[in-house]
């Protein structure tokens, strides 16, 4: 897995009869070629043919993070 990064995609649900939410995960394997990415960083894929048993899917870049705001104190 030299190549290969795990992705997880977090999304909520809510409970038929207690409509309560809860979180359910869900773990892709995407092709890497360029080792750049670091834990914790957020990506976007596609889906492509299978590359190996579990690898279905491709990077295709690293999300533009947000700019952080800054606090001006006085």
């Amino acid at each position: 897995m030299q190549m290969t990064i795990v992705v997880t995609v977090h999304s909520y649900k809510i409970h038929p009869k207690y409509k309560k939410r809860f979180r359910v995960s869900k773990k892709f394997y995407a092709h890497a070629p360029e080792k750049k990415f670091e834990i914790g960083d957020e990506v976007v894929i596609y889906e492509t043919r299978p590359l190996s048993k579990l690898k279905r899917w491709t990077v295709v870049a690293p999300t533009a993070e947000a700019p952080k705001a800054k606090v001006a104190t006085k």
